[in-house]
């Protein structure tokens, strides 16, 4: 998708860009490739081309960052495809207490297959964190940025996050789809373990002070929930990147414009 966006150039909105992909002009190529585009002064059109051709090379020379942060953000997701390797999936656990030094509990972290679950009292530290977020170009949560990602600054205010962020909460929202991250893998058919299928954020936080109190099957419980919940964000965040592809992106217009000279 990051190559078939045409909304971070200047002048260059939402209705304009689906404008050109209704013309055939799905993708950069295709767009410096035609000699006019209607609409378009000769100036305009070869300023965009220069736009276009500079884009490309950051893009191939894997320098897409400065594109990729002039997408408003709630395009962000168009991100996923090119970033996916190098994406860190994030969720928390936290007392249920407004941020506080003690207040967040676990933090999960997947990448690349792997999974790291930083607890408090053992291994939960803003450089260990920053470590994990250091390596990666994109930041995909559900309902992050506005719980996860201020939480952890409030509580940590030195860390870092990636320039881009692929919230899943209004991904999904922008497909109609409503309530929270279980509700939502329920209704795609993502499945959880059966001892963990019931539990939400108010059984994370008792489960939490239970483990406080010395119970280590709590414990174990909580983590499995924590992974559950960042581990399912790549299921989540693959099949939502689909279904925003097929709903706003290119991909429904297949037929190019051909030069003037061959009409």
């Amino acid at each position: 998708m990051l190559t078939s966006s045409f909304i971070f150039l200047p002048g260059v909105g939402p209705a304009t860009e689906r404008r050109w992909w209704e013309d055939g002009l799905l993708d950069w190529d295709l767009f410096l490739n035609h000699p006019s585009v209607p609409g378009l002064s000769p100036g305009r059109k070869q300023w965009y081309d220069g736009q276009l051709r500079a884009a490309r090379h950051l893009v191939d020379s894997g320098q897409f960052h400065s594109v990729a942060t002039q997408l408003p953000r709630r395009e962000q997701w168009r991100l996923y495809d090119t970033c996916r390797s190098r994406a860190v999936y994030l969720d928390i656990e936290t007392t249920g207490s407004t941020p506080g030094p003690d207040d967040v509990t676990v933090v999960g972290l997947h990448r690349n297959g792997t999974t790291v679950s930083l607890v408090q009292n053992e291994n939960l530290t803003a450089e260990r964190i920053q470590m994990e977020l250091d390596q990666s170009d994109l930041l995909v949560t559900f309902f992050g940025s506005v719980f996860d990602v201020p939480y952890l600054q409030a509580t940590f205010p030195t860390l870092r996050f990636p320039p881009l962020h692929f919230d899943l909460c209004f991904g999904a929202r922008r497909l109609a789809m409503r309530g929270g991250l279980k509700h939502i893998e329920r209704e795609l058919g993502i499945d959880r373990e059966a001892t963990i299928s019931n539990l939400d954020g108010f059984d994370a936080v008792q489960l939490w002070l239970a483990w406080r109190r010395g119970d280590a099957i709590a414990r174990e419980r909580l983590l499995t929930y924590n992974r559950a919940d960042t581990e399912n964000l790549v299921t989540l965040a693959d099949r939502l990147y689909a279904d925003l592809t097929a709903r706003f992106g290119p991909s429904s217009f297949s037929s190019p414009l051909q030069p003037a000279s061959s009409r």
